[in-house]
């Protein structure tokens, strides 16, 4: 297998093992949206899909650019 071919399969492998780890852990937030079991505001929620949105819109851009993207912390307004 050549370089390139190696890098392909080596992509596609990490590719797909890291998406559908994304994926999961995504419906994991998903599941703080049980009002029974938990309790949320608005801001709180807000604040949620602001930091998902951007670190798409982040993502978006690293695959565009190149460029490197930036260690993600997310912390929920005081309430």
């Amino acid at each position: 297998m050549n370089h390139e071919n190696k890098n392909r399969q080596r992509f596609v492998d990490l590719a797909e093992k890291r998406v559908t780890k994304t994926i999961k852990d995504i419906r994991l937030v998903g599941n703080l949206s049980n009002k029974t079991n938990y309790s949320y505001t608005n801001a709180d929620y807000k604040a949620i899909f602001a930091a998902l949105d951007a670190e798409m819109r982040d993502l978006k851009r690293r695959f565009t650019s190149g460029e490197r993207g930036s260690e993600p912390i997310f912390k929920l307004p005081d309430g």
